[in-house]
């Protein structure tokens, strides 16, 4: 319980004092920072289109969040969870529209699974054989694969084998049985909602409650200690990253299956960069990662009425954001200082005694 608190103690003020540091942009500025930060709430959680948006936009990053969080509690750094959410919803599409005469239940199901399993493998089979066997950073290959993901879809809808007939580069609409339903009309939240709360329960009790979880923070603590414990670490880097996919992927198809229903050339999600923040801001934490997830939503959904309100750039939100990412990487950073200095100070008493 106290190890939970003191993991939320971080987040919570590098919020804090990333929000006082808005405020003070805004008074440098001539803007009244109440009057902004109301427009900012009003406009995620004011009503219940405006929270059903907000909890829809935090779908994905919860998804693709907890994907970044296994990748971080086995050591790695997974960074190309974007390229992974794009081939989740390019496989997820494809099904969509093209598999026929199926039940809504066993069409969302393949189309899920199909987009997990894409997003899986390419998450695990280059980047992580790489890290496993020749110990290439991961940070790298799966940056490499992400630029490779974008651009094959691109291909995919210019005159390629996803193109719609016409002049617009963009997929077909997928079948209406491989739609998820809406859980508020006329709004864009989908049972994807219910989807990501199962993935975050299953991924703490994969996390803490099972073998497998133990040897994968194992793994990311200490590998060498791992091996010597008997761990087959190789196996399980290549798993942590193939999960790690897998869970981008399925954020890819639920917001295709839930939401957008046809990929489209131009679109942007940036889903799989921000995950990386929301995994950082929630500690690795699942349960942490929806709340944040929220928070980082509700930024991106409340910055333009706080724009249009206040007159406060809707950008703003993305310094908060970037104030939080450095607040949270500094602590990281104190505590190894501090690692190192404590680790010198018993090394010089020993060598006095």
């Amino acid at each position: 319980m106290q190890k939970t608190i003191e993991g939320l103690v971080t987040p919570f003020v590098a919020i804090v004092i990333a929000v006082m540091i808005g405020a003070g942009v805004m008074l440098g500025t001539g803007h009244n920072p109440l009057t902004a930060y109301g427009a900012l709430f009003s406009g995620a959680f004011g009503s219940t289109v405006n929270l059903s948006n907000t909890i829809a936009n935090a779908i994905p990053l919860i998804l693709s969040g907890l994907g970044v969080a296994i990748a971080f509690k086995a050591g790695l750094f997974n960074i190309g969870a974007e390229g992974q959410y794009w081939i989740g919803s390019m496989a997820a599409v494809w099904i969509g529209y093209s598999v026929k005469g199926l039940s809504p239940i066993l069409h969302i199901s393949l189309s899920i699974l199909v987009a997990m399993l894409a997003a899986g493998l390419w998450a695990g089979i280059i980047p992580g054989l790489a890290k496993a066997f020749v110990g290439a950073h991961e940070v790298i290959t799966t940056m490499m694969m992400s630029y490779i993901a974008i651009f094959l879809s691109h291909y995919m809808l210019e005159n390629g084998p996803m193109m719609q007939q016409g002049f617009t580069p963009q997929s077909p609409v997928i079948l209406p049985s491989a739609t998820l339903g809406k859980i508020v009309e006329r709004t864009q939240l989908s049972w994807g909602l219910a989807i990501a709360v199962v993935a975050c329960i299953i991924v703490y009790w994969l996390l803490y409650k099972t073998t497998l979880g133990y040897r994968l923070r194992a793994v990311g603590l200490n590998s060498r200690a791992a091996n010597y414990a008997g761990i087959n670490v190789p196996f399980h880097l290549v798993l942590a990253l193939f999960i790690s996919g897998m869970l981008a992927g399925l954020a890819g198809a639920v917001q295709m299956l839930g939401v957008q229903h046809r990929l489209y050339d131009s679109f942007s999600s940036g889903y799989g960069f921000t995950a990386i923040v929301v995994a950082l801001l929630a500690n690795n934490n699942p349960f942490g990662v929806i709340l944040a997830s929220i928070f980082f939503a509700a930024l991106s959904t409340g910055g333009q009425s706080m724009q249009l309100v206040s007159g406060v750039p809707a950008h703003l939100t993305d310094v908060i954001s970037g104030i939080i990412i450095f607040l949270v990487a500094t602590k990281d950073i104190v505590q190894m200082v501090q690692k190192r200095w404590r680790k010198r100070q018993t090394l010089a008493s020993d060598k006095e005694a």
